[in-house]
């Protein structure tokens, strides 16, 4: 009989790939609207994320430090302005429900003056407090992680202040202002991860980064313009996790599985965001080519049967997943993204079921 293992051990075993008692579950979150749902199909509060998380078995706690320091970036009528970062969204309902779209771009002709002044948080405006109570509250039962899918992502990220196209242009052209405010962006956020790591002092037990590198049929960009222009970036980050001696798990939507070569040459240990329906990407493509080399984690669409199908629809596509991903450790299961408001309840609830019961080894 296999020995029941906490969250903390059987993600790391997964990880190392090493058997664990069972596959991992994460779950990304979801919309509001799904996850005031899920709460209440297991009787809880609106807004009781953690007891979800809890109910639906999921092994992963973030250690996460929010902003605190002063609004550097001035609201505006009808937006949502990030205080910190200065990314704007506006409301866009859709039938479902609605989300905050990024919209307005305030840097997308700015030069390098107006670059250099834009106003970007320093490492003391963020509230450590916070880390040190996810270490205390869940560091010896769960799998905490530091950062995010937002930490580093230079095209997606930095795309919400200059525009998709402008960062686009800037890498190819070497613009001089796209380029430094990658520069910026990444030296604040590098020195957010290095202070949320020194706090957690030995009890965080991964780096989470991200970089949307591919569309659903191609990569975004070269391969020469990713080791020119992104890499480098990357590299820091992944040697700061090093550092600590935990790994690095990086987010990439898309196919993106032509870089998977060179992230394995820079230490990466995890990749998330595979989405099985684009090029490359499914699980017995990247089982047969990277299982030895790299853990996966999701896998589950969130624009398949998880949307679109019946609980069973649900149910078939976890157990093909783990039949493909599950032997020899090495894989996570969770959704590919969040979860969006015009997925049936029910299919949430369905696919964390068909992990417990198809997942165990």
């Amino acid at each position: 009989m296999t020995t029941v293992m906490t969250a903390k051990e059987r993600v790391r075993r997964a990880i190392a790939h090493q058997q664990p008692d069972r596959v991992p579950v994460n779950y990304h979150g979801g919309n509001a609207g799904i996850d005031e749902r899920v709460q209440a199909y297991f009787g809880l509060q609106a807004g009781d994320e953690e007891g979800m998380l809890d109910a639906l078995g999921v092994d992963i706690r973030p250690a996460y430090a929010p902003y605190c320091g002063p609004r550097l970036h001035a609201e505006a009528p009808e937006r949502r302005v990030d205080p910190a970062w200065g990314i704007r969204t506006r409301w866009i309902s859709n039938e479902s429900g609605g989300y905050w779209d990024f919209c307005d771009f305030p840097l997308q002709d700015a030069n390098l003056e107006a670059v250099e002044a834009w106003p970007l948080p320093a490492a003391d405006d963020f509230d450590y407090a916070r880390v040190e109570d996810a270490c205390r509250t869940y560091g010896a039962e769960y799998f905490l992680t530091a950062g995010g899918p937002g930490v580093v992502d230079i095209i997606n990220q930095t795309a919400m202040l200059r525009g998709m196209e402008q960062v686009l242009i800037d890498l190819m052209t070497d613009d001089e202002a796209g380029l430094r405010l990658i520069q910026r962006r990444v030296d604040a956020q590098y020195a957010w991860m290095e202070r949320t790591l020194a706090v957690g002092d030995g009890r965080i037990d991964a780096l989470w980064i991200g970089e949307d590198l591919g569309t659903q049929h191609a990569p975004m960009i070269s391969l020469e313009l990713f080791r020119k222009h992104l890499r480098p970036h990357h590299q820091r980050l992944i040697d700061l996790g090093k550092a600590w001696n935990i790994p690095v798990i990086l987010h990439s939507c898309g196919s993106s599985s032509w870089v998977y070569d060179d992230f394995i040459a820079m230490g990466l240990s995890v990749v998330d965001t595979l989405q099985p329906e684009a090029k490359d990407m499914s699980p017995a493509y990247l089982k047969a080519r990277y299982d030895d080399r790299l853990a996966f984690h999701d896998c589950i669409s969130t624009a398949g049967p998880l949307a679109y199908g019946a609980p069973a629809d649900v149910e078939q596509v976890v157990k093909e997943t783990l039949d493909v991903m599950m032997p020899g450790g090495g894989y996570i299961l969770a959704p590919t993204h969040s979860v969006q408001d015009n997925t049936p309840t029910e299919n949430v609830i369905a696919m964390f079921e068909a992990a417990r019961k198809y997942g165990r080894y």
